[in-house]
């Protein structure tokens, strides 16, 4: 295809995708400014029944209506009637607040000294009466006055007996000015027109004068209704010539583009949007004019003209620029051998770059495998000082359990199988003890598995005593566990606890030693979502600054008692846990104190 075909064709085809896509976004912004303008006027109608609506029930509620309608042929009751809608009608702001009995005869009026009086007027075929009086409850009707002949919205309820019997009906009258007085619209609307329709499709309120009383209905067949006609009394309610001419592109289905006549004689076309109003069968029919969509189009084809002159000097631009690379390929061979050696370079520095990076990953790995590691050699560590203690408690029940053994079988030679039997359930229960003693061991020697979870604090510490009550330095110790009766959850891990709580109970034992009444005490309490557990001592307390115990190394003891890391290890796994670890000297007297903080949670978590 010759180029210059080529490009009429392309040309064509981006002026016509232009102008579908100008129309599309011309009637989506005309259809967007008809629904806001919708979407008020709608709240405004509500706001207005909504406060319009519990008028006549409240006024149905006045003894003074139930004994009027009881009482009809009483001169001085209707009266005091009157006068009390006069002051209704004055308080609500409304027109005309009329009592009519079961007839729909008029008996009492707001406007009962004017010459055009509701007094004695029969309003039995108006819908607001006939609803009220067969459904027995609040309805809304909207319609002409007939002595007025002004548009107003009617508010009914029936007024009841004392035993429920419908008596009459109260209604009142709204003129709708105050609808009108608010059909203000935006500036970007000028050439927007509004007008709301009945269930019958006339319209009653309309931005032109010319539209009001008008028929807006398309496809209607056949006279209107007699009830629509004595809604509107001495109205001619003719046609509107209204001409439909589609739905546009992409719109909703509530769009349509439509065609009216105007005063001028010419015809307008607008997109009318269509939206139900609240609680009655009005329609409010929002109509925009069509003419800035022309605009937008014309927008839209003066840019695909603009991309097409842009698309095409590119091309040509892209053409000479290959030709001319085309002629400067033989000396650029050179230039991209050395791109190539550079690129060879870069490609040698990038994975050598990767190579440092998954050193730096496994050396992560492998320092994080070290923490967890450090963290099981303080544990074993810790069983190590502990071994003489162990040692000892262990070596207790095998003499006993020995000596038990040698006796009985010297009462056995005897026959004295009581004594036989009462050995053996002696060496039963050393055995069991050494079993507890030596399990307890396993399951702090044990590594730790899974994430925190929700556990006891009261069993860690258990445990914890277990194993420093084995050990030999702790027989004179006088250890004080303030044990909660109830549980105490928290979020944790068993066997890490127990772990800290090992080392603060040891070193709190060690600080004792030296003491004639060596004491330590550990105490539970709850303090804003937390559990505080305090392990206190009457040793000869912590040094100047109480923060370098917990650095790694730092140590008061010999190289024997100690490497300096349990209490450095303890706040890790504290701050693993989400808790803290802090100690002090004891403010109320001699020796130190540790506070192990942990977050409160519920056992059914």
């Amino acid at each position: 295809m010759p180029f210059r075909i080529g490009a009429s064709l392309l040309l064509l085809i981006t002026l016509g995708l232009s102008w579908v896509l100008g129309g599309w976004a011309g009637y989506r912004q005309v259809e967007q400014e008809s629904l806001e303008e919708s979407f008020r006027y709608r709240q405004l109608v509500a706001n207005e029944l909504n406060r319009s609506l519990p008028i006549p029930e409240l006024m149905a509620e006045h003894p003074l209506m139930e004994l009027a309608l009881l009482n009809p042929d009483d001169p001085l009751v209707i009266l005091q009637a009157n006068r009390e809608m006069q002051r209704m009608a004055t308080i609500v702001g409304s027109s005309d607040v009329y009592l009519m009995d079961t007839s729909g005869l008029t008996i009492a009026a707001n406007n009962y000294l004017q010459e055009d009086s509701f007094v004695g007027s029969n309003y039995s075929f108006r819908p607001y009466f006939s609803e009220a009086m067969a459904t027995g409850d609040s309805v809304i009707y909207f319609a002409l006055g007939l002595m007025s002949g002004v548009r107003g919205l009617y508010f009914s309820h029936p007024i009841r007996s004392d035993r429920g019997n419908i008596l009459g009906v109260i209604a009142v009258k709204v003129l709708v000015h105050e609808l009108e007085s608010q059909w203000h619209r935006p500036a970007s609307l000028s050439e927007a027109e509004m007008v709301v329709l009945d269930g019958s499709g006339i319209s009653f309120l309309a931005s032109r004068p010319a539209w009001l009383y008008r028929d807006f209905s398309v496809d209607r067949q056949g006279a209107l209704p007699l009830e629509t006609r004595q809604r509107y009394p001495d109205r001619e309610l003719r046609p509107m010539e209204i001409e439909q001419l589609g739905f546009p592109w992409g719109l909703s289905e509530k769009s349509a583009k439509i065609r009216i006549p105007s005063p001028e004689g010419d015809r307008q076309d607008y997109l009318t949007v269509q939206t139900p109003l609240p609680r009655l069968d009005w329609t409010l029919q929002v109509m925009v004019s069509t003419a800035p969509v022309l605009w937008t189009r014309l927008a839209f084809v003066i840019g695909g003209f603009a991309i097409y002159l842009g698309v095409l000097l590119a091309w040509l631009y892209l053409r000479e620029r290959y030709r001319r690379e085309a002629e400067l390929a033989l000396r650029g061979e050179q230039l991209e051998r050395r791109v190539a050696e550079r690129t060879r370079d870069l490609e040698h520095s990038n994975q050598q770059l990767l190579e440092e990076i998954r050193e730096r990953e496994r050396a992560q790995s492998e320092l994080r495998e070290t923490q967890q590691e450090l963290i099981q050699a303080a544990k074993l560590a810790v069983l190590g000082q502990m071994s003489a203690g162990l040692n000892h408690e262990m070596n207790q029940p095998l003499t006993a359990i020995q000596t038990y053994a040698r006796n009985s079988r010297r009462f056995l030679e005897k026959g004295a199988t009581d004594m036989v039997d009462a050995n053996l359930s002696e060496i039963i229960t050393l055995c069991d003890k050494m079993a507890e003693l030596t399990r307890q061991f396993k399951v702090f020697a044990r590594k730790s598995e899974g994430p925190p979870s929700v556990v006891d604090l009261r069993l860690s510490v258990d445990a914890a005593l277990k194993i420093i009550r084995a050990q030999k330095n702790s027989a004179g110790i006088d250890i004080r566990w303030n044990r909660p009766e109830q549980p105490v959850m928290c979020h944790g891990d068993l066997i890490r606890i127990e772990q800290v709580m090992v080392n603060l109970l040891a070193n709190a034992a060690q600080a004792v030693e030296e003491r004639e009444a060596p004491v330590i005490t550990i105490d539970v309490e709850a303090d804003d979502g937390h559990w505080r557990c305090t392990v206190r001592d009457n040793g000869y307390g912590l040094p100047g600054n109480t923060e370098q115990i917990f650095e790694p190394f730092f140590t008061t003891k010999s190289v024997k008692q100690g490497l300096g890391l349990g209490l450095s290890i303890s706040r890790q796994i504290v701050d693993a846990l989400g808790g803290s670890l802090t100690g002090r000297n004891r403010p109320d007297g001699p020796g130190a104190e540790f506070v192990l903080t942990l977050q409160q949670r519920e056992a059914t978590e």
